[in-house]
C-alpha cells in the first residue's frame, strides 16, 4: 500500500473493485476472476462467512470482505467508506446482488412483503450502490470509473410466475441507461450484462426441469459461470473511453431466442 492508501502490485497500482453478492454464484465467480488477475476487490454480501470463503479462493490477492445488506442505506454507506479507507479509490462497481423471490407463485398470490423484498434488493440496492460509487468516482483523482449492472435475461423476457424479479430487472435497464448518460461528464462508464442460465446454486433446478411458457416442465441447458466472469472482466478492463453498454451472455441452446 502506498502513501495515499491505494494498493500496489508488481510495481503498478492495482485497480479497485466492489462486487456485491460476492458470497456465492456469479458474484463469487466474478470476484475471484478479478482477484486472480490483479484487481483488489471489496467483497460485499449479507453473510460474512461466505465472503471469507470467496477471499480464500484467491489468498494472495488483496480482498476486503464487508458484511452489507445492499437494501439498507447505512450498510451501503459503511461499505463504500470502508473501501475508501482501505484502498483510496474505486475503479469498478459490479452491481450484482439480487434475489428471485418466492418461485412458482402466481401474481395474484404474491405477498406484498415478498414483492417489496425483491424490489428493495434488486432495484433499490442497485441504486444505492451505484449512487455511492458515482459520488466516489466523481470526487476522486483521477476522476472516473465504471459501473456494471447485472441485468439478467429477465430484463428482456420473463419466465412464468416471476413478476417481481422481471419488473426489477426491466427497471435496472432504465437505471443503467440513466446512469450512463449522467456519468458522461465525469468519465463514469456504465453498462449492463444480461445473463442466461449460468451454472450456479440459483440455476441448479434448470437442468432438472423449469416451468416453460406453455405450462410444461422441461430441462434447460446451462453454461459455465466462469464464462460470465471473463466477460465481466473484459467489460471492466476497457479504457474509460470505451464502454460495453449492454452484453447478453447465455447458454447457447436455452429457450430465449425465438420459440426455444
Amino acid at each position: 500500500m502506498n502513501a495515499n492508501g491505494t494498493v500496489e502490485q508488481s510495481g503498478r497500482q492495482s485497480r479497485i473493485a466492489v462486487v456485491t453478492g460476492a458470497g456465492s454464484g456469479i458474484g463469487r465467480a466474478v470476484a475471484v476472476e478479478l482477484l486472480r488477475t490483479g484487481w483488489s476487490v471489496a467483497l460485499a454480501g449479507r453473510r460474512l462467512a461466505l465472503l471469507e470463503e470467496t477471499a480464500a479462493l484467491a489468498p494472495e490477492a488483496a480482498s476486503l470482505p464487508v458484511r452489507a445488506d445492499v437494501s439498507q442505506p447505512d450498510d451501503v454507506a459503511a461499505l463504500f467508506t470502508a473501501v475508501r479507507e482501505r484502498f483510496g479509490r474505486l475503479d469498478l462497481l459490479f452491481n450484482n446482488a439480487g434475489t428471485f423471490g418466492p418461485g412458482g407463485v402466481p401474481v395474484e398470490e404474491l405477498p406484498y412483503d415478498a414483492w417489496r423484498h425483491v424490489v428493495d434488493t434488486n432495484l433499490n440496492g442497485a441504486f444505492l450502490c451505484a449512487q455511492a460509487a458515482y459520488r466516489q468516482m466523481k470526487e476522486q483523482a483521477p476522476q472516473g470509473g465504471r459501473i456494471i449492472n447485472n441485468g439478467s435475461i429477465s430484463a428482456h423476457t420473463p419466465r412464468p410466475h416471476s413478476v417481481a424479479y422481471t419488473a426489477t430487472k426491466h427497471a435496472l435497464t432504465g437505471l443503467t441507461k440513466s446512469l450512463s448518460l449522467d456519468g458522461r461528464p465525469y468519465r463514469i462508464a456504465v453498462g449492463q450484462i444480461d445473463i442466461g442460465n449460468a451454472a450456479t446454486e440459483m440455476t441448479a433446478r434448470m437442468e432438472t426441469g423449469a416451468l416453460q411458457a406453455n405450462g410444461e416442465i422441461a430441462p434447460e441447458p446451462v453454461m459455465d459461470v466462469a464464462d460470465v466472469a471473463r466477460t465481466v472482466r473484459h467489460m471492466a478492463e476497457l479504457p474509460l473511453e470505451a464502454n460495453v453498454q449492454f452484453a447478453t451472455v447465455l447458454a447457447t441452446a436455452m429457450p430465449f431466442v425465438g420459440r426455444g
